[in-house]
């Protein structure tokens, strides 16, 4: 049974590592969203002294941050993944996995927020003394593991089971107590299935035997494993590989089940296949299952103590993280010695607790990117990959793939305060940074990147089924304001925000939009939220009449009739009278017929003329698209 658990620990390896090599350029890349360079400069100032900032954010990229280097730490775990699904050095290749992945999730920050990596790093820790040794040990027969081995990874199991269980109900969360949960887990979970909606649909008391079901997998299936013997162990081996394969069909929490549907075959041992061959009479299998009696490796008595010291250490550190989960204070003996030292292993993120779902989200919350190159009159969005934000469309199944950056953003979305990674993602997009844009389903500018940025956040509920079927749509969505101000990229290439109501209208001023430049000008007119400026005003009524904006046409007819911080010039106010007036604004016509009887016959000529040539500019600049 080792020999499954290694080919499946490898495989999640592999599918970690193939998505580390498709976003880590665009996450940590040396023009990536939080470049390695930045991330590990700012440990330095943070810690006295490279030995601390090293321990503090441990892995290979101290050497290096440069995007070969990443590409390099990359494909390094992906070849020893593959060679530990191919048996081959398996200690070895683990070491590696652990260290290429480790050296990431320390670069992630961000976007390593949830156990996904955790489980992993951990999972491949304990395996290197689990695993065989040799370089091509086949079913490890000749390398048995030890006792203290086996045992932590089956502790690791029970951790991962019983944890996630008993947090619920220490964690206070009503739903759980009241078996509402699972009436709403579908519907706030990141990425549900078209099958999580359709389970969503069931009535209450499905859900009610479905919050049950969660406690026997995550309760009763350890304790089972612990005290019911082998047949115990074979009931908590099915409840639990039913209850993973649940989760994995209705959301999409990357590798996270499939590595718990791994580490779970440690529930069940050679014995107990050699069981199974033998009452279906399958003497091969039976020969082949039955364990042989063999020594294992032999170590130095000082090899072998550090072994041992290291596991106990790893089991000592993980009863401090269940205490502190139970809420039980850890400031006194004989937990008291262990706070030091969690701070050197907590950056391992090798030894943990695990606390999923302990609460639910009261909702479904998404924050989307649209973006405008006509100054605002029109939006075109930014779509997911996966995330829901169409409303006829659920996201695939994605899983054990996890999308790092998508999955990270909808995290993200759920905090108390806006995150300051929609800031970073939307400064890229305004730069036009094709890796970042690359990760999204399309690029609506596929020829220059937008002005303006918009970052609106929508509230998600699924349809009850009749309007599914009416409509095709499993979404219902409201708008629940914007997450972050406008932004956009002014003139000299820096990103501003829209943090006032007078920075919003300037933004939209400046990117083209007539009414918002009309609406200046009238600020500045006026000393309304901005200093007055005659100057100003006058430029911002002469950008929005250019454009064809009636009313900035009839204000600047009245400025130069009535010489209001300009010159006065009857001419220029027939000009824009007329325009106005051809418009339908009819208090425009009644004051040109005014501005008219002021001009002699010469200068209508030229009015006319300078009409003409502007009407035909303002039509021409209208029509651009």
């Amino acid at each position: 049974m080792r020999w499954l658990v290694l080919r499946a620990v490898g495989f999640v390896f592999i599918v970690i590592f193939l998505g580390i090599l498709d976003e880590a350029q665009s996450l940590i890349g040396p023009r990536g969203l939080i470049p390695l360079s930045w991330f590990l400069e700012k440990n330095k100032e943070a810690f006295p002294g490279f030995l601390q900032a090293f321990i503090r954010a441990p892995g290979l990229f101290w050497l290096c941050t440069s995007a070969s280097m990443i590409t390099t730490i990359g494909a390094l775990g992906l070849v020893s993944a593959s060679a530990l699904v191919l048996n081959l050095w398996p200690r070895v290749t683990l070491s590696i996995c652990w260290l290429s992945l480790l050296s990431f999730v320390t670069a992630w920050g961000i976007f390593s927020g949830s156990q996904v990596d955790q489980l992993m790093l951990e999972t491949a820790l304990l395996c290197i003394p689990f695993a065989p040794n040799g370089i091509r040990p086949g079913l490890g027969e000749n390398s048995p593991p030890r006792a203290i081995a086996v045992f932590m990874m089956r502790w690791l199991l029970f951790r991962v089971m019983f944890e996630n269980g008993i947090v619920k109900l220490l964690s206070g969360e009503p739903r759980w107590l009241n078996f509402t949960a699972m009436d709403v887990l579908y519907e706030t979970s990141p990425l549900p299935t078209v099958l999580g909606y359709h389970l969503h649909q069931m009535p209450h008391a499905f859900h009610v035997f479905e919050v049950l079901f969660t406690f026997a997998a995550e309760l009763g299936a350890p304790l089972l494993a612990v005290f019911g013997g082998r047949r115990g162990r074979w009931i908590a081996f099915f409840t639990w590989t039913i209850f993973q394969l649940g989760i994995h069909l209705t959301n999409n929490f990357g590798w996270l089940n499939t590595a718990s549907l791994g580490i779970g075959l440690l529930l069940i041992d050679d014995q107990m296949l050699a069981g199974i061959a033998r009452r279906f009479s399958l003497r091969r299998l039976h020969v082949a299952f039955s364990p042989a009696i063999v020594t294992p490796d032999a170590l130095s008595v000082t090899a072998r103590r550090a072994l041992n010291s290291a596991l106990w250490l790893h089991f000592s550190l993980t009863i401090y993280f269940f205490v502190v989960l139970c809420r039980v204070p850890t400031d006194k003996a004989p937990l008291k010695w262990l706070q030091p030292l969690r701070t050197f292993i907590e950056p391992l993120r090798s030894s943990n607790a695990y606390t999923l779902y302990a609460t639910l989200l009261p909702a479904h919350y998404g924050v989307e990117f649209l973006g405008s190159n006509d100054g605002g009159t029109t939006w075109r969005t930014y779509e997911y990959r996966y995330l829901p934000q169409r409303e006829d469309r659920m996201s695939p199944f994605l899983a054990p793939r996890y999308a790092r950056l998508e999955q990270t953003l909808q995290i993200e979305a759920t905090r108390d305060t806006p995150s300051p990674l929609y800031k970073v993602v939307a400064s890229h997009i305004l730069q036009g940074d094709i890796a970042i844009i690359g990760l999204f389903k399309s690029n609506p500018f596929p020829d220059r990147p937008p002005r303006l940025l918009r970052l609106p956040g929508y509230k998600y509920n699924f349809t009850d089924y009749n309007l599914y079927q009416q409509t095709g749509r499993f979404w219902s969505k409201s708008y629940e304001g914007d997450y972050h101000p406008m932004m956009a990229l002014n003139a000299q290439g820096q990103i501003e925000s829209a943090e006032t109501p007078a920075d919003h209208i300037r933004l939209f001023a400046e990117n083209g939009h007539a009414s918002a430049q009309n609406q200046l000008a009238d600020m500045y007119a006026n000393g309304n939220g901005v200093a007055r400026d005659r100057a100003k005003s006058l430029t911002w009524y002469r950008a929005a009449a250019f454009q064809g904006f009636t009313p900035a046409q009839f204000t600047l007819g009245l400025i130069y009739a009535e010489g209001d911080g300009v010159p006065k010039d009857e001419i220029e106010a027939f000009v824009w009278f007329e325009l106005a007036a051809r418009a339908g604004d009819v208090e425009a016509a009644r004051n040109r017929t005014i501005a008219r009887s002021h001009i002699g016959p010469i200068d209508i000529a030229t009015a006319q003329a300078k009409i003409e040539s502007l009407s035909r500019a303002i039509t021409a600049r209208t029509k651009k698209p």
